[in-house]
């Protein structure tokens, strides 16, 4: 490497390395919603001293700042606390749909999906379909990110191929790819819950669905899934050169025998509960439809969370039973009870977040920075689908710093998605630009839990590879994701193509 390379790496991993010491100094994301909630209360106070007010977009009415310090404010902490926890929409949400995902997981249902699905690709499809598998490996939560890079890496070094670049795909992939998926999987449940809770400070009756990214990220699968191809088999492999070393790496655990009887009979049970779904959408006076016998909005919709966790139960159910994991009913619900053991972490989390959401909402400082916001932002003429694109770069950089994809929405929503309201963009626009870039830099930032882990694998076969490496090689994935995710952005506002089932990027108020 020349002075000037050792130079450049120098800087950047300087940089890198100044990130790192930031971040870490942030609080635990529990912690940093108290300390949130604190800095609430003190400024509703200080707003409240100078008799701060603000007039209702929706109804006209004054609203004053409300002093949570005061003798009212101290009475709705207390009397409200429980309520603001219970009551939080994506709490309920996650969790159930965690029931049927969950207990597919724990069976070995999705494993086994994800396993086949890359070892049984053609050699010239292989990248592809661990870009693909990677990106859908969301399903599987942040499991995904576990298990596609090594096995990825496994795939290319039996082929003869680098695999470092293996496994660099498939971190990318379930990386900076994860909010995609050509299914509704808990992650659109949970931000599509904090959303709606963002959205009542200006329109109480307004409700985020799950599925209203829904043709936004199925579109984004098949577009990723071939840039990150072509990023691979364009930049990374010509990069890292032919591999020549000797890997030390353990053979993959043998497939239980009845796992191919297991995952066909999962896809017929899945197939036959779309079937009697379909038979129940498109009878004579479906219950599932409205009253004009349309989809949107219909109960179909509003009731898809259930109808998705049933799903889920139903095909996991069938492979457990056919590989044995489940001899009798009791089975499901210990492999259920595991999957919400492993939720506590979000719960605990949870119940920080929506009392600071709530302080945020009753003080009504969510109305007042939304209104006086989106004011200043029409004087400086700054309200086109621009603020979008800064919006998406700030999410982009802020993950630097926080890589918690539920904590950062919940951060970010209650300013964002009223300010943009009133700039008439619906919050499933704004949720959809914020998703892009929480995805983006996430295989770029030291800070994610991962990193370490992916750094370990990579040196199976590289002993020599450091931080540095593993940045510089995703780089390409995550500003190429990035650009294309904002140019799809770009297309459907333009193009006026609906994000989800009649979701479009603009707003008005009912």
């Amino acid at each position: 490497m020349n002075k000037n390379n050792k130079e450049k790496q120098g800087w950047f991993m300087r940089a890198m390395n100044w990130v790192e010491k930031v971040g870490n100094k942030l609080p635990d994301p529990f912690m940093l919603f108290v300390y949130l909630a604190v800095a609430v209360m003190v400024a509703s106070f200080i707003f409240a001293m100078f008799d701060a007010s603000v007039i209702h977009p929706g109804t006209q009415e004054e609203l004053p700042i409300k002093n949570l310090l005061s003798g009212e404010g101290l009475q709705y902490i207390l009397s409200s606390m429980l309520s603001n926890f219970t009551g939080f929409a994506p709490l309920g949400l996650v969790l159930a749909m965690m029931l049927g995902m969950g207990l597919a997981e724990k069976v070995g249902l999705l494993e086994t999906a994800i396993k086949r699905s890359i070892m049984r690709a053609p050699k010239s499809m292989v990248t592809y379909a661990i870009v693909f598998t990677g990106i859908m490996g969301n399903i599987a939560s942040d499991a995904a990110t576990i298990l596609i890079p090594p096995l990825a890496a496994m795939v290319f070094y039996k082929l003869g191929r680098h695999p470092i670049a293996g496994l660099s795909a498939g971190f990318a992939a379930a990386g900076a790819g994860f909010t995609a998926n050509l299914l509704v999987v808990g992650t659109d449940a949970l931000l599509a819950g904090i959303s709606t809770e963002a959205a009542k400070i200006i329109d109480p009756t307004l409700i985020v669905t799950p599925v209203d990214n829904w043709y936004f990220n199925i579109v984004s699968v098949f577009v990723l899934t071939l840039v990150g191809g072509l990023i691979t088999e364009k930049i990374i492999e010509p990069k890292l050169g032919k591999y020549t070393g000797k890997a030390a790496i353990n053979e993959m655990e043998e497939e239980h025998p009845a796992a191919g009887r297991g995952l066909r009979n999962a896809g017929l049970a899945g197939l036959a509960y779309l079937v009697g779904l379909a038979a129940l959408i498109f009878m004579p006076a479906s219950p599932l439809r409205n009253e004009d016998g349309g989809m949107i909005p219909s109960p179909f919709l509003t009731g898809i969370v259930p109808i998705i966790i049933f799903f889920f139960i139903v095909m996991a159910v069938a492979y457990g039973r056919t590989v044995g994991n489940i001899k009798e009913s009791k089975d499901i619900s210990k492999y259920m009870s595991e999957s919400m053991r492993d939720m506590s972490g979000y719960i605990v989390l949870i119940f920080a977040a929506s009392q600071f959401i709530a302080y945020f909402n009753w003080s009504n400082i969510g109305t007042w920075i939304a209104v006086n916001g989106s004011g200043f932002l029409k004087e400086i003429n700054l309200t086109g689908v621009w603020v979008i694109v800064g919006y998406v770069i700030f999410t982009a950089l802020l993950n630097f710093l926080i890589t918690s994809g539920s904590a950062k929405w919940a951060l970010e929503a209650p300013v964002f998605i009223p300010l943009f309201m009133q700039l008439g963009y619906h919050p499933a626009f704004t949720q959809a630009a914020y998703r892009i870039a929480d995805s983006s830099t996430n295989i770029i930032t030291p800070l994610n839990p991962y990193f370490i882990v992916i750094l370990s694998f990579m040196r199976e076969y590289d002993k020599k590879a450091g931080m540095g490496t593993l940045i510089s090689l995703m780089i390409p994935y995550s500003l190429i994701f990035l650009g294309t995710w904002i140019i799809m952005l770009l297309v459907f506002f333009y193009a006026g193509i609906p994000f989800g089932p009649g979701i479009t990027p603009f707003w008005q108020p009912s």
